[in-house]
């Protein structure tokens, strides 16, 4: 098992939804506006910083992690204002609460 944690810009929620609805995640935390700074700046959310980060974390199970990451880098690479989506693959030892839990 694997988390797998999504940072974008939050107008693109709906997209990445429907990435992780494709994938056959239906279990996901999701952030909806947290603050961030990348290569073009901060995003707080107010005038002089405009837009704002959110994250999705989810348990996702090894064999569907390739495929997601797939579908992640392509929407990423439509567009230069998707160029923002960063993704992370972090291995997970334990996990309560989850289908493979023991």
């Amino acid at each position: 098992m694997k988390l797998v944690h999504i940072s974008f810009r939050f107008e693109y929620v709906d997209h990445v939804e429907r990435i992780l609805d494709d994938a056959g995640i239906e279990d996901y935390v999701r952030y909806p506006m947290v603050e961030g700074k990348d290569q073009e700046g901060k995003h707080f959310g107010s005038q002089v910083y405009p837009g704002s980060v959110t994250v999705c974390q989810a348990l996702v199970k090894d064999d569907i992690v390739m495929g997601l990451m797939e579908s992640l880098q392509r929407f990423r690479m439509k567009k230069g204002s998707h160029r923002h989506l960063r993704a992370v693959v972090i291995s997970v030892e334990q996990a309560l609460g989850t289908e493979e839990e023991t």
